[in-house]
């Protein structure tokens, strides 16, 4: 187990799992019904092993999600399928007066530089490629802006220098992925901003908010069975 172990994100499996520990808990008479609900309810809004592991740290089987957090980094976002080397197929962009994109299913290349000259660009990589695990965007906004858009799990790393502008990363809540690539944003910005934030496509948001409904019903269904039981259970 690490020091960073805790802070790994929790899979629906590993939430599963704990559900598991509970109900067999409930059927045992170790929990009552109402410290059952609220552990579960726990359960799946838990996002990190930290937050599973004391919600069974009490019962037999409360040493079972620990075993999951001595498992080597599990690439669950697909990156390995991404990271495919070779060339990028644009390296460069100019904006003058104007603007540009670079979006949808690219190849971002090891190496990227862009200008905006008041004008304006924006580098979505939440579809791309990459050309190698770790990629540079060098960026130079002179009266103009940039926009840097990474899917959840990207580590982003600052180094451009601002004057009478500046380079922003909204990183709120995001946990880097090991998995993933990783994008170091450098360059200039005067009278100008280059801004990075982490963002999921339209896609990966219908399907979370579809899967997290699917879970509110379920767990509906699974409080109104556990009280109302089956006369044949009896």
């Amino acid at each position: 187990m690490t020091d960073e172990a805790p802070q790994l994100r929790a899979s629906d499996a590993d939430r599963e799992q704990v559900a598991e520990i509970l109900r067999d808990a409930l059927a045992e008479g170790r929990l009552d019904m109402e410290e059952f609900e609220e552990r579960l309810e726990a359960t799946y809004k838990a996002r990190t092993y930290g937050d599973l592991t004391p919600i069974t740290r009490d019962l037999p089987a409360g040493a079972a999600p620990a075993v999951s957090l001595r498992k080597a980094p599990v690439d669950r976002g697909g990156w390995g399928s991404r990271i495919v080397g070779g060339e990028g197929s644009s390296t460069w962009a100019v904006a003058v007066l104007s603007g540009f994109q670079r979006k949808g299913t690219w190849t971002a290349p090891r190496r990227f530089t862009c200008v905006a000259l008041l004008g304006g660009g924006e580098i979505d990589l939440r579809e791309a490629n990459f050309a190698d695990h770790e990629i540079e965007i060098n960026c130079v906004a002179v009266m103009g802006g940039v926009n840097v858009i990474v899917p959840p799990g990207v580590e982003v790393v600052m180094r451009g220098i601002g004057v009478m502008g500046g380079f922003d990363h909204r990183e709120e809540g995001t946990v880097p992925d090991p998995a993933a690539p990783r994008v170091i944003v450098t360059g200039f910005a005067f009278w100008g901003g280059v801004q990075v934030e982490h963002k999921v496509t339209r896609a990966e948001r219908r399907r979370l908010k579809e899967e997290r409904r699917q879970d509110r019903l379920d767990r509906r269904t699974s409080r109104h069975e556990l009280k109302n039981p089956h006369p044949d259970d009896h």
